[in-house]
């Protein structure tokens, strides 16, 4: 085991996670409080620690593809995008306010994941079901901030 390669994957994904956070801070009492929201909507304390555990997982997963011992270079670049379109996500929902955009990019974040699960799968099987939860949370997401952009579309 590396422990420092462990640690770094760790740190980047956690990493992404705050720099999305940067976005959430001030929208959230001042702009998102506000939107109309599904009955669904779960209760904003519930994302913070769901998505720090996803973060983590994502960070285990992309260090069992990194010292897998096998070529990785497509499946990192896949996973590097992924990780900057869950940033870009933040900035377009949180920061400009852009639900109708948001709504189109993660469906990219999406099929980022879901293409990212796929070649993880050819280099370790593990990692590719480590990500199963994030697919599935990132797929609710996009339920929620489609019905989110519906509801206040004025």
């Amino acid at each position: 085991m590396d422990i420092i390669k462990l640690i770094i994957c760790l740190v980047i994904c956690q990493i992404a996670g705050l720099l999305g956070a940067v976005f959430n801070i001030k929208s959230i009492p001042r702009w998102y409080s506000k939107l109309k929201k599904p009955r669904f909507n779960p209760p904003n304390w519930i994302f913070g620690p769901v998505w720090t555990i996803l973060y983590f997982l994502m960070g285990i997963s992309v260090y069992l593809v990194l010292v897998s011992g096998k070529e990785t270079t497509g499946a990192a670049l896949i996973f590097s995008i992924q990780l900057v379109l869950n940033v870009l996500w933040s900035a377009l929902f949180f920061g400009i306010k852009k639900p109708s955009f948001a709504f189109i990019e993660i469906i990219l974040l999406e099929i980022s994941i879901l293409v990212t699960i796929a070649l993880f799968y050819k280099i370790s099987i593990i990692a590719s079901y480590l990500l199963i939860p994030y697919f599935l949370w990132v797929g609710f997401a996009s339920i929620l901030n489609f019905s989110i952009w519906r509801l206040n579309k004025s």
